[in-house]
């Protein structure tokens, strides 16, 4: 048996582009994403072959998927389906803090 634990608190934020940030770690097949979007960053519609669930921890978020856009807030949980186009934009002042677990893990994330 493989064990792979880290500590997140220790882990530097990646700048992804302008306006968000992301940690990762992956297990053998999925990937846990903490992704910290600030107001104003530029969406990037965009789609993957990984099923994603995005769990809100602060702020809020327009997510669109395809022609659905719903607004959550903290607490907030949704699938976004393999290969459905997707992005997200922050409403109001505060930074989003969301945490995205995909399957299968997404080799390219670090960790």
């Amino acid at each position: 048996m493989n064990i792979h634990a880290i500590d997140w608190s220790l882990t530097p934020w990646e700048a992804v582009r302008e306006g968000v940030e992301r940690k990762a770690f992956s297990g053998e097949g999925a990937t846990v994403s903490l992704n910290r979007l600030q107001p104003g960053h530029e969406p990037r519609p965009h789609h993957h072959p990984h099923e994603q669930i995005v769990y809100i921890l602060a702020g809020q978020i327009d997510f669109h998927i395809e022609e659905t856009v719903t607004r959550l807030g903290p607490g907030g949980l949704l699938v976004v389906p393999p290969n459905a186009r997707h992005w997200g934009e922050v409403v109001g002042d505060e930074p989003v803090l969301n945490l995205d677990i995909f399957t299968p893990k997404r080799v390219e994330y670090a960790a």
